[in-house]
Formats: C-alpha cells, structure tokens, sequence
C-alpha cells in the first residue's frame, strides 16, 4: 500500500525520511473513536495532585468564555461542548490534551480584548525605555530602527511575521515523528504555559511598545487607542496590502510590550530544537538572533522585552524539562522504533537473528509502520562508516603475540598467506559483544571468522 523506498540513508534523502517517519507516526497512533474507551480510563485513572491543573484550565476557560462577546450565548458554546468531545474521542484525544495549555493560552489571548475597561490597569509609558537606558546606557531598539531599507524590512519580517507563526507547528511535527510522544506532551505544557503566564503579564502589567513612543511620544495611553504594525506597514507597502496594518490595530493586546513574547517563543523553539536535535544547534541559533533584531527594528519591542521574552522561556524550559529526557535520552528515537546503525542494520540483521516484532499484518509486514529507517537528520560520514562487526577482519594496526607455524598469522602482518594492507578496511571502532559469537560453529575462516580458541591452539 505505501511504498517507501528501503535503500540506504545517504541515498533516501531528507523526504525519503520524513515519509517513512510519518508512515511509522501514523502507525502508532490510537485510532480508536470510542468515547467509552477514555470514560473508562478516567474511571480507573488514579488522581494525583499534579491533575488538579485541570481545575485551573476550568476556571480559566469558564472566566474568558463568560466574558467573550464576540462570538454571542448561545454560539459561543460551540467551544466548550467541541473541545469535550475532542477529549472523549482517543484519537483526537491524544493531541489534544496535551496542547491543552496552548489552547488556554489562544482563549486567553482572543477573550482579553473585552475585559471591562474599568478592571484595567494603568498603561505604563515611560518604564520600559527608562530602564532600557538605564541597564543599557542607551536606547538601543532605537538605534536599531534609524536605519531602514527595504531589503532590511524583508529579512525581519521572515522571522517576525511569518516565522513566529509556522516554527511553532514545525517544531511540533518533527518532535512527533522523531522523538517520544513524551517530548510532544512536554512541548504542549512548557510552550503553553509559558505564553499563558506572558499573556497574564501583559494584561495586568500593560506597557506601550516603541511604535507608540514614535507615535505620540510620552504622551498617557488610554484602551480607546488602536495597535499598530509598526515596521511592518512597510511589508504591507511592499506588497501593496493591508494584512498586518488590520491585524495590529484589532489586536486584542495592544499594549503588551513585556514580555516579548515573540523572542519568548523563539528561545523555547531553539531551546528545544537544539536540546533534542543537537546537530541544528548553529543554525538555530542563529534564526532566533535575527528575531531578536527584528523585533526591535520593527518597533514592537525595547530590549529589555526581549531579554525578558528570553529569560521567560529558558525558566520554563528547564523547569518542565524532566531528568528522563536529559543526556542521551534527548535523541532517542520514538518508542517502538528499533535503533539502526549507518548501514541501514538493525541489531537482528547485523548478528543474524530472527526479529521477534516481524509478525505480519494483513499480508504486510509491521516493521513497516513501526520501523523509520534510524530517525537522523544528518547524513552520514564517510569517516564514521560503521562495519558488521560479527564478519570483521583483524584490524591492521594489530600484531600477533605469538607467531604461528602454520602461517595463520605473522610479525609482518599477513594472514593465511595474504598481506594485509594497512588502511585498505575500515573497522568498527567498537568492543564486540556476546552476540557476535552466536553461531560461531557454523563459520568458517573463509567467512572471516576465528574463534579465539583456534588461534592458540597446536
């Protein structure tokens, strides 16, 4: 039915990965739709302190579905009575719990624009670059935006309007087809709560973010103001449309400067890109500087948002982050997934052995849905090259301590009357282990093979 090709890593490629990756995701999810399935989980679910978080989502939705107006009683009941039955159902269920966090953080976000503007807080307009100047010794997002140039405005906007909104998803996908469902699950709680407890900050602590300086100065801001797209106007000049200028002026938080919230996304996506997929550490790095910039050449935010945006996400990063995916577990592909080496082997096919999972499954075999070639992103080294370590020669550099008369071994280096070559091999840097003698009576030295044993004995 699917048909992936099984050739060698180098030679799949990137897509040839991703597909036999989504093909083994799929495999394991829970297609189950009854409803009954989860009622009687949750009636054998022993309860814990930690799920009265559940109370607080409650309490959360329940306040900004009551003051949510737009949409109206009884429409706006859709949300909740969909989101119950997203839960009962297992295969939705398994998503959603988990991005519970996030969608309270959505709700939260979307519903703050009709907070009475009695139970507001005063706007603060001079804090922020006052401590700017103080910490820094000047206005530095300032500075930054006295310079401006069309090609300038297209290499922020990439990361600032575009990628702020798709990396998250991005990041959420790679970490379900290549790693365990608990890294997914820990995404959904460290980037949802993250963003629930910067949203709460801005409502209750509101600061103007450098646009509205350039705007109206120092002047008090009051809620009847508009947002604004700041640098991002120049994007809708550019294209000749109007996206980002009616996005920013119905912007529920108009004056949610700190903390930045954009630089606090981008740290936790490098946070966890780099902590699970090591090798994209520069790369990623290096995108999540350019959003720091472009937050402040945009004037949506002074440094010290961004340091604060920064500072929120390592906090939560490390907080959630438990020892379990610590260390080596960080890159350990998803669960039901056999490691393979460089060759394509897994460890039944490189010592011989009968896979035990190698059931089949209408006419199919199930490593097909389980198995994802090895889940690395990287290609290959040819120096790294790993050799099936249970039919290796003796290494080169290796001299006998005893010379056999019977010409199997000699101080020059030969061996059954041909010279060994010195770098004409490569071998596995490796110990063999106990399995490599599985079946050893059945070798012969034509094959490579020589029992420890046979070596010494005349």
């Amino acid at each position: 039915m699917f048909a992936v090709s099984r050739t060698n890593h180098g030679g799949r490629g990137v897509f040839g990965t991703i597909s036999q990756a989504f093909l083994a995701a799929v495999g394991r999810l829970d297609k189950q739709l009854s409803p009954m399935i989860t009622l009687n989980k949750l009636k054998a679910h022993q309860f814990t302190l930690s799920d009265s978080v559940y109370i607080f989502h409650i309490g959360l939705a329940t306040f900004w579905l009551v003051l949510m107006e737009v949409p109206g009683f009884p429409t706006k009941l859709i949300i909740p009575i969909a989101w119950i039955i997203a839960l009962l159902v297992p295969l939705t269920s398994q998503f959603f719990v988990p991005a519970t966090p996030i969608f309270s953080y959505l709700m939260s976000f979307y519903s703050s624009r009709f907070i009475p503007t009695p139970w507001r807080p005063a706007i603060s307009v001079s804090l922020l670059p006052t401590l700017e100047s103080v910490l820094y010794g000047a206005n530095v997002s300032d500075i930054l935006t006295r310079f401006t140039h069309p090609v300038l405005d297209i290499i922020a906007w990439i990361p600032y309007g575009v990628g702020h909104f798709t990396i998250p998803f991005i990041v959420a996908a790679f970490i379900w087809l290549f790693r365990p469902k608990e890294v997914l699950h820990l995404w959904g709680r460290a980037f949802g709560y993250m963003n629930i407890l910067g949203v709460l900050f801005q409502i209750i602590f509101p600061c103007s973010a450098p646009w509205y300086e350039l705007v109206y100065g120092l002047t008090p801001a009051n809620y009847s103001m508009k947002g604004s797209p700041g640098g991002l106007a120049r994007i809708d000049a550019l294209f000749h449309s109007q996206g980002y200028t009616t996005a920013f002026s119905n912007s529920p938080v108009v004056f949610g400067a700190f903390p930045s919230l954009h630089a606090a996304d981008a740290t936790m996506e490098a946070l966890f890109i780099t902590h699970f997929f090591p090798q994209t550490t520069v790369y990623v790095w290096s995108y999540t500087g350019l959003l720091y910039w472009s937050t402040m050449y945009l004037t949506h935010h002074y440094l010290i948002d961004v340091v604060g945006g920064a500072c929120l996400a390592t906090a939560f990063f490390y907080l959630f982050l438990p020892d379990e995916l610590k260390g080596s577990m960080a890159t350990a592909s998803p669960l039901g997934v056999p490691f393979k080496n460089r060759n394509g082997k897994n460890k039944y096919e490189v010592y011989d052995l009968e896979d035990p999972r190698g059931r089949t499954i209408g006419g199919a075999n199930r490593s097909m849905m389980t198995d994802a070639a090895d889940f690395e992103l990287s290609e290959p080294s040819s120096d790294d090259e790993e050799v099936d370590i249970t039919y290796r020669s003796t290494p080169t550099s290796a001299v006998p301590l005893i010379n056999d008369s019977r010409g199997n071994g000699g101080a020059d280096g030969s061996r059954n009357g041909r010279k060994v070559v010195s770098g004409d091999k490569k071998h596995h840097r490796h110990t063999a282990s106990i399995a490599s003698l599985i079946r050893g009576e059945e070798r012969s030295a034509e094959d490579g093979w020589s029992p420890v044993s046979a070596s010494f004995s005349r």
